[in-house]
């Protein structure tokens, strides 16, 4: 019998002037453990006049994961924080009660061609957390635990399973895991993983089963336990997962919440523009039209 729950297919999205493949949510499973959203960015190559710009816009009940494979963005948010993120670093980011940010390319790249590539994640807070006070944490490459078993690289970017803990401020039990190997490999995780698990294959190819599973797909394990599988020479994957919610979360735009009524504050608050300003920053994303409906 398969392990395999379900396989999500990379679908295209517009996040303004931007081409994204987004993971999460997905119709069928809204949520991996707390794991609420996932878009992977690229690769895309943006010549001298492109640039990746997107105002400042709010969020609430969640923290945010940018994680870049190439590339560089220009992070400022309504704390004064601003930190430009490269290859290989962390940007975490906590809304709780509410935050504003700008994401765009930094100004000594904005008249030269760029790639970028990366993931964005959305992380939700549990419901007693998810109105703490915003925070901004930025991990450098050098801080990220890594190590080596066979022919296999690991990272954990975020969370603490195998034994590893990760420097970024999580506020439940998950874990974000990137695995390459340079040669063909059996990996066998399971008796470490727990609550629920995905499998995000980024390049190359993993064998499951008989079943061999390409780039762009993610795969939603029954039982994070049965966790083993083949992964292709050249492969890039990454495993991420924890302990789910006992309550259903809410999306509306770029708000999670436990409840309608914290979404209903926080549409009327970006409203009336009483959300802290971005420093520097005279734009802002409007709320959407008042007919979208709630995702569940």
């Amino acid at each position: 019998m398969s392990n395999i729950k379900l396989i999500i297919e990379e679908r295209p999205s517009n996040i303004g002037n931007f081409m994204v493949g987004r993971l999460l949510p997905f119709r069928e499973k809204r949520m991996v453990g707390p794991f609420a959203f996932i878009d992977h960015m690229g690769p895309t190559c943006m010549s001298n006049y492109e640039n990746l710009d997107v105002p400042p816009h709010p969020h609430i009940g969640l923290s945010t994961l940018t994680y870049l494979f190439e590339g560089s963005i220009m992070h400022k948010d309504s704390l004064g924080t601003e930190m430009e993120i490269k290859p290989g670093q962390i940007n975490w980011m906590t809304a709780g009660k509410g935050i504003v940010h700008s994401e765009r390319t930094p100004e000594y790249l904005r008249n030269s061609d760029k790639m970028l590539h990366g993931l964005q994640i959305w992380v939700a807070l549990p419901k007693e957390l998810e109105e703490i006070e915003a925070s901004f944490f930025h991990v450098p490459e050098n801080e990220i635990p890594e190590w080596q078993l066979g022919d296999v690289a690991f990272k954990l970017i975020a969370g603490e399973v195998l034994g590893k803990k990760s420097p970024v401020p999580v506020y439940s039990p998950l874990y974000l895991l990137e695995l390459k190997s340079r040669s063909r490999q059996t990996v066998t995780i399971g008796d470490y993983l727990f609550g629920e698990s995905g499998l995000y294959i980024l390049e190359g190819s993993i064998e499951s089963e008989g079943n061999i599973f390409e780039p762009k797909q993610l795969l939603v394990a029954k039982d994070s336990k049965l966790c083993s599988f083949e992964m292709a020479e050249n492969t890039t994957i990454y495993i991420f997962g924890g302990e789910a919610f006992p309550e259903e979360r809410i999306i509306y735009w770029n708000f999670v919440a436990s409840t309608k009524e914290l979404i209903e504050k926080a549409k009327d608050k970006w409203l009336a523009q009483t959300f802290d300003k971005v420093p520097g920053e005279n734009e802002f994303v409007p709320l959407p039209e008042q007919n979208k409906h709630y995702r569940l």
